[in-house]
């Protein structure tokens, strides 16, 4: 039987809007990154059934394979997990949560060289993104500032050595795999149990957690330890799946709960912006405790010597003015303003302008907006002025990067009027790159760059600002070179991952180092 692949991600979106028609007397392979780890199969099953599709099989990236249930199975799993473990998993993980939160004050004691780094996301199979270059930055930085990290991540993460120090716990969905979030809070049992029983032989003295939504293991380790807890918050988590993600948390006080909990334990709180750093403090964070630490750059992997003639050919893309952009285009990113941009620049083509015509965008990665920039580009007749490169590895960042002539942040405000938050690691490695900046003039974008001197500042979400601005600087070569050079100098003296940690370091000898926690 010839069977129709389809990945799990864009069944589960069909699922969920009840949209599988399609599928009707379809017989499926579903793919999913990891079959443990694959959130409501039973109910993707179930539904294929109803909707006429035939029982599909599950196949995950290592070769495994696995029969869809039938429908009375399917139906009766999902009718145990919502009758019991839904009920029993909330309540075991509120109490939970409230017992760590009663630990928060306990003295913890001065902070060593030996770093337990946890990566807990259930984000997987990520090879590019922002998230990507933090996570080895600080971990390479760490190593090379002398410290002895020990990484225990729920997945692999490009740049970080699979090496004796690394330490691989992808999470088991069981038994609650058809219930929205219980895994991620059901996770922290797993981790805790894996790092419980090397505890000794690592015998770590900071434990470092990038926060993750539901995940309380940082908190619970330095509550059993004594040990320095940094959590790197990166933002408030609830608001984004709300405002970014689609919807928000299924439950929401509960997400909020290990939301507080990790600001509270915290003995040092990491954030990459002003604004975050203002956010925790309005939630009763002292100031003392909180780092502010902006995102940073590899200048070593991201320089301006590095040769980009091979990408330009690999897409025909000839000698033509260059505009580039990298991302995985989130709501925040601003690629739809990018791809209004490139209409904006097609119109000034049709009218006659020679400038406008010869420019070409480089679009780099993919993400949720990508149909969107599709959309725009095709109704505005500019799709043939932009190239949409799909996903590229990380490590091929640079070289897509370095065949541009100018690099664009176009990033835009908070859907819901809040202030933007963010720290985009695509502008520390533009400015390492030596290639002209035009981005918006939005919070930090605004801080680290100076207008006229390391980048061409746009109002947020105008077009046409942004298309102005791109034209100015294909024509002015002087113009350009003067805002690369500068932009490079600024990254190398202030912006490297090594800088960044350093400043976290510090900051956590600042509050445990030899002195009780306030």
């Amino acid at each position: 039987m010839t069977r129709r692949c389809v990945p799990h991600e864009d069944v589960l979106q069909r699922a969920l809007r009840l949209r599988l028609a399609p599928y009707r007397g379809q017989a499926l392979e579903i793919e999913t990154y990891d079959l443990d780890a694959a959130a409501f199969r039973d109910g993707i099953d179930l539904l294929l059934r109803l909707f006429g599709a035939r029982r599909p099989v599950w196949r995950d990236r290592s070769g495994r394979t696995e029969p869809g249930r039938p429908v009375l199975a399917a139906g009766l799993r999902i009718a145990r997990e919502l009758a019991r473990d839904l009920p029993r998993g909330w309540l075991r993980h509120q109490r939970r949560v409230r017992e760590l939160a009663r630990t928060v004050n306990r003295e913890v004691r001065p902070p060593g060289d030996r770093v337990l780094f946890l990566r807990t996301d259930h984000a997987f199979d990520l090879q590019a993104g922002g998230s990507v270059g933090h996570l080895a930055g600080v971990i390479g930085a760490l190593r090379e500032l002398g410290r002895h990290v020990e990484v225990v991540s729920s997945d692999r993460l490009p740049g970080v050595p699979e090496d004796g120090a690394f330490h691989l716990v992808p999470p088991v969905y069981e038994p609650v795999r058809n219930l929205p979030e219980l895994p991620m809070l059901y996770h922290n049992r797993q981790l805790l149990e894996y790092v419980e029983t090397h505890w000794e032989a690592w015998a770590p003295d900071i434990v470092y957690q990038r926060y993750s939504l539901d995940n309380w293991a940082g908190p619970a380790l330095r509550a059993c330890h004594g040990v320095p807890y940094v959590c790197e918050y990166n933002g408030p988590l609830v608001w984004v799946q709300k405002h970014w993600g689609g919807r928000g948390p299924w439950f929401p006080k509960l997400a909020l709960a290990v939301e507080e909990l990790n600001l509270q334990a915290a003995d040092v709180v990491v954030v990459v912006s002003d604004v975050l750093a203002e956010d925790v403090a309005a939630r009763g964070v002292p100031e003392r405790r909180v780092v502010v630490a902006p995102n940073g750059v590899d200048t070593e992997a991201y320089r301006p010597d590095i040769d980009g003639d091979a990408v330009r050919e690999r897409y025909g893309l000839g000698d033509a003015p260059l505009v580039g952009f990298i991302g995985t285009f989130g709501p925040w990113h601003g690629a739809e303003a990018l791809a209004e941009t490139a209409v904006r620049i097609e119109a000034r083509a049709r009218a006659g302008d020679e400038a406008a015509a010869a420019i070409r965008f480089l679009m780099i990665g993919d993400g949720i907006r990508m149909d969107a920039v599709r959309e725009i580009l095709n109704a505005g007749g500019a799709d043939h002025r932009v190239t949409l490169t799909g996903l590229v590895p990380q490590e091929q960042g640079p070289e897509h990067l370095a065949a541009c002539d100018v690099l664009a942040s176009p990033h835009v405000p908070n859907p819901d009027g809040s202030r933007f938050f963010g720290s985009p690691t695509k502008l520390f490695e533009y400015m390492a790159m030596g290639r002209a900046i035009v981005a918006s003039e939005l919070e930090q974008i605004g801080e680290v760059l100076d207008h006229g001197e390391t980048a061409w500042l746009v109002p947020p979400g105008d077009p046409d600002a942004l298309a102005g601005a791109i034209l100015r600087l294909t024509e002015d070569g002087a113009l350009r070179a003067r805002l690369a050079d500068n932009a490079r100098r600024r990254a190398e003296a202030e912006h490297t991952w090594r800088a960044h940690t350093e400043k976290i370091l510090a900051g956590l000898e600042r509050v445990v180092g030899g002195e009780a926690r306030a």
